[in-house]
């Protein structure tokens, strides 16, 4: 990744891989989400993966957001039988990638939050303490530290205690390199109220942490957001939602997406300081296509 950021200007993220599911298709309501398809179309995924990466990714995120190892228990999977499937969420976006011929994968490590599938990860109102949070994120963490990606995407993270606990798992594994994304409210704020500049503060001088920012995010915060997160003095990720608002009490997306004000807007954020960008909730591989053009 440090490779990649010397050689070039910014690297494009891909965008929402259960959005692209569901344009192929994908009925997504079930509380594995996108990690339901690890186990009954796989191929599905892998196309998903390809897609972006013909738009012009440079990284693909992984399905193991939703995937914990408690969650996949929940489903009656034995230990093993759930690490199997988490790794083959890292597998499915390393054929895609190397059928490309270039790009990293990135396995995505979700929130406690996404496992209670209670909104909390828009609120980061969590029943575990930095303790307890560490171990609930051990073993998914280990398994995917070993599973061959180029590096772990801590992504949508609303909450100061987990991004401690978080921190601690990654002094566990030398040698494994992560971002840090989290999920923010307004210009200054994770969801739990603390400051993203405070959080970022956390990661300072980590050789470990290549990158700090924020994603699942309105696009208007992202301008503010990448001020906070420059804190760190790792590079800046940022992969905000489509501009597109989720109303939970209707359980749907209202507003509007323009893909081609995506990417000029992504262009601004390049320019605001941001060396990572791609999209999260809602964006397409149109989105990513628009990105790559107006970055260049």
């Amino acid at each position: 990744m440090r490779t990649l950021l010397d050689q070039h200007d910014a690297l494009v993220l891909d965008g929402g891989l259960a959005t692209r599911l569901e344009e192929l298709g994908c009925d997504l309501s079930d509380e594995l989400w996108s990690a339901r398809l690890l186990m009954d179309d796989p191929d599905l995924i892998r196309r998903a993966h390809r897609d972006f990466f013909a738009a012009g990714a440079d990284v693909a995120t992984t399905a193991s957001y939703q995937a914990s190892v408690p969650a996949l228990i929940r489903r009656g999977m034995s230990v093993r039988e759930a690490a199997d499937l988490i790794r083959r969420s890292v597998t499915l976006a390393a054929e895609a990638r190397d059928e490309r011929g270039a790009g990293l994968v990135a396995a995505s490590v979700g929130p406690y939050g996404a496992y209670l599938a209670n909104g909390a990860e828009y609120t980061g109102a969590y029943d575990l303490d930095e303790e307890g949070l560490a171990a609930w994120h051990r073993d998914r963490w280990h398994i995917l530290a070993d599973s061959g990606a180029d590096l772990l995407a801590c992504e949508t993270i609303p909450s100061y205690p987990e991004a401690r606990a978080l921190a601690r798992l990654l002094a566990e594994t030398p040698g494994v390199r992560a971002w840090m994304s989290f999920s923010c409210r307004d210009g200054e704020h994770i969801n739990d109220g603390a400051r993203l500049s405070d959080c970022a503060a956390l990661f300072s001088g980590l050789d470990a942490v290549v990158a700090v920012g924020a994603n699942c995010t309105a696009p208007r915060y992202i301008p503010s957001l990448i001020r906070e997160a420059a804190t760190s003095g790792a590079a800046v990720v940022v992969y905000p939602n489509s501009g597109e608002t989720w109303d939970a009490e209707r359980r749907g997306w209202t507003g509007s997406s323009d893909p081609v004000r995506f990417g000029a807007e992504a262009r601004g954020w390049r320019a605001a300081g941001a060396r990572l960008i791609g999209g999260c909730c809602r964006t397409t591989p149109e989105h990513i296509r628009q990105i790559r053009a107006h970055l260049g």
